[in-house]
């Protein structure tokens, strides 16, 4: 379960996708789920879902994988679902006991079951489709107009980025930590809710060691090489807009533009 979550990793292939320059996918990205709220047909949900399909097919990564990160949600999908189907008022579709689904519920359920689908597998994309480094470099360009307002814009980016690259690494450790305990007797799959939750505590002790230790080799190494920030540092492949990034932007334009009209609809 743990191997099935695909945020945070990065996926080695050739596609014009990954090409392309990390500020158009972040920027992308940002845009892709605010217009998930914009929404308030189904149309406009069909349309999201055409457009995140043609970008997942254009960055050659298979469709399988990304639909393998969902499993680590459906939780709390299924939590979405249930709270939105029974507790939201209505005009009644179904009885039973004391519970009712109203039409609104069911309405409101299945919209926030397809957002929040949207929104995992496109936050996904960029993370599988752009390294660390380029996700850090990204992120700097982005901010650097904060640095008016004396935001520390590099060290912000450089945080966000290790923990990108952190959470594939901590869910390798937490899976073969877990497998050890496993070997020496450890139950984590039987009982109900909470003893699970009570048999994971052990877990946390050794994962909290192993984190710290990884963050404090992680600093030594950063320190041994003489990292000062950002301040003057130069870049070995400076971010430079091309043809591509230019069509990106107005492919997103256009999808915007059409996501703001669609979402206006209410039939």
């Amino acid at each position: 379960m743990l191997r099935d979550i695909t945020l945070g990793q990065y996926y080695q292939t050739e596609s014009v996708i990954h090409r392309m320059d990390p500020r158009v996918k972040l920027g992308g990205t940002l845009l892709f789920i605010i217009s998930l709220f914009f929404f308030k047909n189904f149309l406009g949900y069909a349309i999201a879902a055409l457009f995140l399909a043609v970008v997942i097919k254009l960055s050659g990564v298979p469709f399988k994988f990304m639909v393998r990160g969902m499993k680590t949600i459906i939780l709390l999908l299924m939590i979405t679902v249930v709270f939105n189907l029974f507790l939201t008022p209505g005009t009644p579709l179904v009885s039973f006991w004391k519970l009712t689904i109203t039409i609104e519920g069911a309405k409101l359920a299945a919209s926030m079951a397809i957002r929040l689908t949207l929104l995992i597998i496109g936050s996904s994309l960029m993370t599988l489709t752009t390294t660390p480094n380029n996700l850090t470099d990204g992120m700097e360009k982005m901010l650097r107009p904060l640095r008016v307002i004396k935001v520390p814009v590099h060290e912000v980016a450089m945080m966000m980025s290790i923990a990108l690259r952190f959470i594939p690494i901590l869910l390798e450790e937490t899976d073969k930590i877990m497998k050890a305990q496993i070997a020496r007797g450890a139950d984590f799959e039987s009982g109900n809710i909470f003893k699970r939750a009570k048999a994971l505590v052990p877990l946390l002790v050794p994962l909290f060691i192993s984190a710290f230790r990884r963050a404090n080799d992680l600093a030594m190494a950063m320190e041994a090489r003489c990292y000062r920030g950002g301040e003057g540092r130069t870049k070995m492949k400076p971010l430079k807009y091309k043809k591509r990034d230019y069509i990106a932007y107005l492919c997103i334009l256009v999808y915007m533009v059409g996501s703001i009209f669609v979402g206006r609809l209410s039939f």
